[in-house]
């Protein structure tokens, strides 16, 4: 927890506190009456939150069209109570107590997210957030460089802060990053510059290149995946679903129950098990 914990009163997000935060967002010429009139949180879609000690998340669920939402300068512990702002694309958790990422699962629209200055000693828990472009995780307690390449799942990153970390003062540092995240455009404040990438390839291209090979591989399997599932959705529409293989074979076979003798008779029970693959065969080539 916070040191200053002990010299300020803990806040945990409630009514009072979001509908005086959503009136100090309204027009300066709207009088008081017309301010306190607004209750319907479901047209909100900015909220400031700033300098309030909250020390929880909580009571946001119904602001669930809310696109912007700034929690900085709090004492925030934790990561919560954020499911149901699936519409957010602005979030700002700086300047907190916050030591691991997480509930950020249905955030899939997240664009720009800060997380600067906390006390968080590993990048994770952020596989949905495919729409990232902006991350500050500067000035944290990262200690291995490595975990960096965690980040290159992130397809949408462009600009990214980690500046003020204990693995910034690691020899290389810049050039290994820029070496995992070739899409960076701005890393720490400043603009990846073509000679900075090719000399970052250079150096680590022994290291990149079996993670690209790997990255190939994985995404070979996902795309044979799903036109697997998208051609079982095919036939589940045409309700003829695993008719494909030997199913329709096998069922028949083990409906008739005078099928069972033919096994016993010279050479048919070779027949049996090559006609289910002659059937599959000439399903695939047709």
């Amino acid at each position: 927890m916070s040191q200053f914990v002990n010299h300020i009163e803990p806040n945990i997000i409630d009514d009072e506190m979001v509908q005086k935060a959503i009136e100090e967002k309204c027009p300066e010429d709207l009088g008081d009456l017309a301010r306190r009139e607004i209750t319907n949180w479901k047209v909100v879609t900015e909220l400031q939150l700033s300098f309030k000690s909250i020390l929880q998340i909580d009571n946001l669920w119904p602001l669930e069209n809310l696109t912007k939402l700034q929690l900085d300068n709090n004492i925030i512990e934790k990561i919560e109570g954020l499911q149901s702002l699936v519409h957010l694309i602005w979030l700002d958790l700086s300047f907190n107590n916050i030591e691991v990422i997480e509930g950020l699962d249905t955030l899939v629209k997240l664009q720009d997210l800060s997380l600067y200055s906390n006390r968080i000693s590993k990048i994770e828990h952020m596989d949905t957030l495919q729409e990232l472009q902006i991350f500050s995780i500067g000035k944290n307690n990262l200690t291995v460089l490595e975990d960096v390449v965690y980040l290159r799942r992130l397809k949408s990153l462009q600009t990214l802060n980690l500046s003020g970390n204990p693995f910034c003062s690691e020899e290389h540092y810049t050039l290994f990053v820029v070496a995992h995240l070739p899409s960076l455009v701005y890393l720490d404040f400043k603009l990846v510059r073509d000679s900075t990438r090719k000399a970052a390839a250079l150096k680590y291209q022994d290291l990149t290149e079996p993670v690209e090979q790997e990255e190939a591989r994985v995404l070979a399997l996902q795309e044979i995946k799903e036109a697997k599932q998208k051609k079982l959705e095919y036939h589940q529409a045409a309700f003829v679903e695993h008719l494909n293989g030997s199913l329709l074979f096998d069922s028949l076979y083990a409906e008739d129950r005078e099928a069972a003798k033919l096994a016993f008779l010279p050479g048919v029970e070779d027949l049996l098990l090559a006609y289910p693959c002659w059937v599959w065969n000439t399903y695939t080539k047709s």
